[in-house]
């Protein structure tokens, strides 16, 4: 897009006399006084570009720059500056919804790596193209499993982030689906809880948890197993380097927020979510695929496959009615994921892990806070205060 050229005092001369009007107030006349607002509008003449950014800039330098060390879902990571520029392209940067593959392979294509590194990362079959955000990717998750079963009752652990758990209760509550929250045991998801359970779809669970703690969850799959129900966990993607894939301990879907793969914070949006599943339970899975296929020619292409799951297709057979995805901040995600690498995503959980552990000692030694749960944390942690930590707050605002 051009840059904006204002008209010229000279400029508006020149077109009232072509018109032959008197003043820019003579276009408005058919306009009833009645309806025109009688305030007046205490504007500033209009700036230069120049102008103007320099009175932006010397606003924006009135703000803080804050280090954000608030986590529970949405991290403050570092982007990689190709990231934005890349994705702000005008092939990428677009509203146009791929249902014509022979005009959209280069979306098609992102699209497709994506879901590949979605699957490596999750070690299951296959993924979609994205979800809205990981909180609406695990009420989806909920409502498949629900879809698969002849049950109505889903029990969701109570170290998942209390808003996603709100999410699942909304999606659950007008398609007559029981919420049952699973207690914790010193922040740990209580198994025993779950065989004393019995008739339920599906069982979420997230890990590392809201608490930030990692979770063992090897022998669920197996109890869950048992009951004909659906393991379903959420993940922080970016710590799956790391930590036990979802595929590794019998997970049926695994689910989560792109967030922490650079996108930024951004008030809390766009952020992208994603779901990888079983090949069983794949055209359960809401949303759409992209899969790779070879055209009359032998060339290789890409398509949208499995459509007849679909609501534009099947909408009172659909599990799920999402028409769009985030694909821009998909390929958002997939970008950060070809810069990082296997060896970059575990440096950056080494540098997380390294640090947020400094910090939780170092806060122990000052006698101010004690612990809550173990130590058992890669990036975010829990301690609780021995004073209003409304004070500390205001200081470390202060601070910057």
């Amino acid at each position: 897009m051009f840059k904006y050229f204002p008209h010229t005092d000279k400029d508006i001369k020149e077109m009232l006399e072509v018109i032959k009007a008197n003043s820019l107030d003579d276009l408005f006349k058919q306009v009833p006084k009645s309806i025109k607002s009688q305030a007046y509008l205490n504007l500033k003449p209009s700036l230069s570009e120049h102008e103007l950014t320099e009175n932006l800039t010397k606003i924006a330098n009135k703000n803080y720059l804050l280090e954000i060390y608030r986590g529970a879902g949405s991290y403050d990571h570092y982007t990689p500056s190709i990231i934005p520029y890349l994705v702000q392209r005008s092939e990428f940067l677009t509203s146009y919804t791929p249902y014509q593959p022979e005009i959209s392979q280069g979306t098609l294509q992102y699209i497709f790596e994506f879901q590949t590194m979605i699957t490596r990362l999750t070690g299951l079959y296959i993924s979609n193209a994205s979800m809205y955000d990981g909180a609406t990717s695990t009420a989806e998750a909920a409502l498949m499993a629900v879809a698969q079963s002849k049950h109505k009752k889903v029990l969701v652990s109570s170290t998942v982030d209390p808003n996603i758990l709100e999410v699942i209760k909304t999606y659950s509550h007008y398609q007559g689906i029981e919420v049952v929250v699973i207690p914790n045991e010193k922040g740990y998801t209580s198994l025993d809880f779950i065989k004393s359970s019995s008739e339920y779809a599906g069982v979420v669970v997230q890990n590392p948890n809201f608490f930030g703690l990692v979770e063992d969850y090897d022998g669920f799959s197996d109890v869950i197993h048992s009951e004909k129900a659906l393991f379903i966990m959420n993940n922080d993607p970016s710590t799956l380097s790391i930590i036990k894939s979802p595929g590794e301990l019998g997970v049926d879907i695994a689910v989560g927020d792109g967030q922490s793969l650079g996108i930024p914070l951004s008030f809390g949006g766009p952020y992208v979510g994603y779901m990888a599943t079983t090949q069983k339970l794949m055209r359960r899975m809401p949303g759409r695929i992209v899969g790779a296929t070879v055209d009359r020619n032998g060339k290789r292409g890409f398509v949208l496959t499995l459509q007849a799951r679909e609501q534009h297709i099947r909408r009172c057979r659909a599990t799920s009615n999402i028409c769009s995805n985030q694909s821009l901040m998909a390929l958002w995600a997939t970008i950060y994921l070809s810069l990082m690498g296997v060896d970059g995503l575990e440096k950056l959980n080494e540098l997380a892990y390294t640090n947020s552990h400094y910090l939780y000692h170092k806060l122990l030694e000052t006698g101010y806070f004690e612990e809550v749960y173990d130590n058992n944390f890669i990036k975010e942690f829990v301690l609780k205060a021995k004073f209003d930590p409304k004070k500390i707050e205001k200081r470390l605002l202060k601070k910057g």
